[in-house]
């Protein structure tokens, strides 16, 4: 891989490229172009390539992709070759909706085990999991060489929580929690906010209805 910085807006069409491919592959298709892509993902034939191009030469021009050997370099690039141990706080029901999601384990993630401090619901099952106290955090990190954790508890908690996540050693979060966190400049930390990305489609619903007055 090129040691120029790949912007984040490519990372995420790469993505959208690898499950595109994995479809392909899965219909018995071998070759694509970057017209074809470009169709099947919804951005321009310049941009699919121009996105490939940080990473190296792929493809034969006139012939196009071979689709298994770019749907492998596409999960080689995003880390997708090995698989992954998650560790989730916060046994609410938005964690439960995470632990119960199929779509990680079909990207190489797996939730091996999920916390939560409340005395009603350690102990309790969701899916295969028994959801254990935050006590046992440092262990799990350990026992799974988990390297990502997800936080999903309420605001005032999630500082603390990503803070035991940085103590212990993990060098990655996803946060679902709607408040900013403090972390270290070495721990990649990525906000899901739902409400953010709800109020960004009301807003362009209400942009383009006062376009049409």
């Amino acid at each position: 891989m090129k040691t120029l910085r790949v912007p984040e807006a490519t990372v995420t069409r790469l993505s959208i490229y690898s499950r595109f491919l994995e479809r392909l592959d899965k219909n018995g298709v071998t070759t694509v172009s970057s017209g074809d892509i470009a169709e099947g993902v919804g951005v321009s034939p310049a941009q699919v390539r121009k996105d490939l191009a940080y990473f190296g030469e792929f493809g034969t021009r006139g012939v196009g992709y071979n689709v298994k050997d770019l749907m492998k370099y596409t999960l080689r690039i995003l880390g997708l070759d090995k698989s992954w141990s998650l560790l989730l706080v916060g046994a609410g029901n938005l964690g439960f909706a995470l632990c119960t999601y199929k779509g990680f384990n079909m990207r190489g993630f797996t939730i091996k085990a999920v916390f939560d401090n409340h005395p009603t619901k350690v102990g309790k099952q969701i899916g295969d999991l028994e959801v254990q106290s935050l006590d046992s955090f440092e262990n799990m990190v350990e026992k799974y060489d988990a390297k990502i954790g997800i936080i999903a508890v309420p605001p005032k908690a999630a500082q603390e929580v990503a803070d035991l996540m940085v103590k212990t050693g993990l060098k990655a979060i996803l946060n679902f929690a709607p408040v900013a966190l403090n972390i270290p400049d070495n721990v990649e930390l990525r906000n899901v906010d739902l409400s953010v990305k709800l109020e960004i489609l009301t807003f362009n619903l209400g942009f383009h209805e006062a376009e049409n007055i």
